[in-house]
């Protein structure tokens, strides 16, 4: 099958050219934007020749051909009459996808992402401080008490986060929003200055008590408040939007900040803040009663619907729980019933991989169910099981049986963002023994009810098999020989599985590692021949001289910057020596665009070799080796 053949195929499972509003392409998937979801055949779109996989994401379907055949078949798509749109475009008809309450849930999770480092950091101090804390460990290390100025670290390490968190929430919120971030930050942090009562000190019934303001308005800080940061922010990076707006230019610096600070600060303070702690205190009054449902109803539901929310992509809705809990209590029982469900949905996939015959669906199952174990479930629920249908509706009644017995042990994480394999650090503080149990259940239930009854193997003709090795071989492959694949950016070496985009994170483009860069410089990893060089700086393909296909994608999304903040340095065909500069970059842009500039780094013809070995940790430098391939 020619491209123009699998273009023609592509259009007829999207539903015709008249479902579809547009389409663009980044270095390795066919992004499309179409009117009515339902008329896509996915399976169809699945089984097409070259297609690796595809998904819906950020309200986009993506189509992933790989580096190198994606760009001829976005050709092909656009010359039989598909309507192109800029990144730019594409992007903001993404985020008019969906019905009002979509979009908004989306844009919690917009505002939330960010933040979530730094709540992970804090809950597993917050684990560690447990763990250390045990008369059992205390005593097998023979103390009997900490030194006090020990203890005062300690809580600082599990305490900042959460006192600051409504100023990262109003900082993140003015970024979304498209306000001033400084400002931002600082209205935050007017809304939890030590000069205005404690709100937890004033909760816990003491002698700290409001500030009485017109002698009916009680105002205190909003430590631990996250509705209410969210509403300020809004409202004010809107405020500052329109002050700017209709202050000369000449006066801008020194009016809007003042005019957004004092008007905010007292909205923030009188009316938003009071008003919406109200309305937060009632969503975690009844999400409490929701989790003291006794018989472990409370695991059993959510469990068995979170994968299903995550389809509907409004599953963000949890990052306001969990941090409301987290914030206010200290544990998090969304996590670990969370933590069910997606362990649920990594054995489905595994038993669908174990099962199959079929090589190409082996190679996307396997690397998918792993990306779910580190987190990450969109890998195995749109490009395996809900493929198939029967493994994703089997995971569902897994995933609420391990969410069952996850609120009968009373698990309660003391942190979120993280689950299963890297979340167990969340549950080290006495709970480790009944976490373990908990997963161990939800996998054997998800992997047994799929196996046995959630799929029947489809093997492909041999005649297909045999069509798509003569179409992709179109010239003689080279010879391989063991190489090792120097580091092109200087940085912290990261290990792929845990980057935030499941093209990448699932291994369907090929093993390979990631890089956090300290440094704006791309440089050839190799001796090789610039196979692919886009116009837009964000990604570069390379095939050495032993055959090693290799692509170097810089940031997460960034095709979406149409190359502003990127300067390429090489043209495609160009032969360059390890170390030559292919590139430069902007972190600083990036990260104003909201985007993440961790680098990948694939070898993208991982199936030719014996093994493709990571064998980086840590920092790295120009030149460090990172990948070990071995024919």
């Amino acid at each position: 099958m020619n491209n123009t053949e699998i273009a023609k195929n592509v259009i007829e499972a999207l539903g015709g050219r008249e479902n579809v509003n547009s389409v663009a392409h980044c270095s390795t998937r066919l992004r499309v934007m179409v009117k009515d979801e339902n008329k896509i055949d996915k399976a169809r779109v699945e089984d097409i020749e070259k297609v690796q996989g595809a998904f819906f994401n950020s309200g986009q379907y993506q189509i992933i051909f790989g580096t190198g055949i994606v760009n001829k078949i976005y050709d092909e798509v656009v010359a039989l009459g598909l309507p192109t749109s800029s990144k730019d475009e594409m992007k903001a008809e993404a985020a008019k996808q969906g019905n009002a309450f979509q979009r908004a849930i989306r844009t919690f999770g917009d505002v939330f992402v960010p933040i979530i480092p730094a709540i992970v950091a804090t809950g597993l101090f917050m684990g560690f401080r447990g763990l250390l804390t045990q008369e059992a460990i205390m005593s097998f290390f023979g103390i009997a008490e900490y030194n006090p100025d020990f203890i005062t670290y300690t809580q600082i390490l599990t305490d900042t986060a959460f006192i600051v968190l409504p100023a990262l929430v109003v900082w993140s919120t003015f970024r979304v929003f498209g306000g001033n971030q400084t400002i931002g930050i600082v209205l935050g942090m007017m809304l939890i200055s030590g000069s205005l009562p404690n709100a937890w000190a004033v909760a816990s019934g003491g002698d700290v008590t409001p500030m009485q303001f017109f002698g009916f308005i009680p105002v205190v800080g909003l430590q631990g408040s996250v509705l209410p940061a969210f509403i300020i922010g809004i409202v004010g990076a809107k405020f500052e939007k329109f002050v700017r707006k209709y202050v000369p230019e000449v006066l801008d610096l020194l009016v809007t900040p003042f005019v957004t600070l004092l008007v905010m600060s007292i909205l923030g303070l009188f009316v938003i803040g009071p008003v919406f702690h109200v309305v937060e205190n009632y969503i975690l009054a009844a999400t409490n009663a929701l989790l003291a449902l006794p018989f472990g109803l409370p695991g059993l539901l959510i469990g068995g619907v979170h994968q299903v929310i995550v389809v509907s992509g409004v599953h963000h809705i949890f990052n306001l729980l969990e941090s409301q809990l987290v914030a206010n209590t200290g544990a998090n029982p969304f996590n670990a019933i969370i933590t069910a469900a997606m362990t649920a949905q990594g054995a489905a996939t595994i038993a669908v991989g174990v099962k199959t015959k079929n090589p190409k669906l082996k190679a996307l199952a396997f690397p998918a169910a792993l990306a779910a174990f580190l987190g990450i479930t969109e890998p195995a629920i749109f490009g395996v099981n809900l493929r198939f249908r029967k493994p994703f509706f089997l995971s569902l009644i897994a995933g609420a049986i391990g969410g069952a017995v996850a609120s009968l042990l009373g698990l309660a994480g003391t942190g979120f963002g993280i689950t299963i394999i890297p979340g167990t650090l969340l549950y080290v503080n006495g709970q480790l023994f009944s976490y373990i149990l908990m997963v161990a259940v939800s996998f054997v239930a998800g992997f047994t009810l799929t196996y046995m009854f959630g799929f029947e193997d489809e093997e492909a003709p041999a005649q297909k098999v045999e069509e798509k090795v003569v179409a992709t071989e179109e010239t003689t492959a080279p010879t391989l020989a063991d190489e090792t694949i120097q580091a092109p950016i200087v940085g912290q070496a990261v290990a792929l599985e845990t980057v935030n985009d499941p093209v990448f994170s699932s291994g369907a483009m090929g093993k390979g590692i990631a890089i956090k860069p300290t440094e704006g410089v791309v440089y050839a990893p190799a001796d090789a021949e610039v196979t692919i060089a886009f116009q837009t700086g964000h990604a570069y393909g390379l095939k050495t001289a032993s055959g090693a296909e290799i692509l170097i994608h810089v940031g997460i999304d960034t095709v979406s910057m149409n190359g502003e903040g990127f300067d390429q340095k090489v043209a495609q065909g160009a032969t360059v020596k390890a170390g030559d500069v292919l590139g430069t970059f902007d972190a600083a842009k990036i990260a104003a665009a909201g985007l993440d500039d961790t680098t990948m780094v694939i070898v993208t013809n991982t199936a030719d070799y014996a093994s493709v070995t990571p064998v980086a940790e840590g920092s790295l430098a120009k030149g460090d080796a990172i990948i070990e391939v071995k024919k």
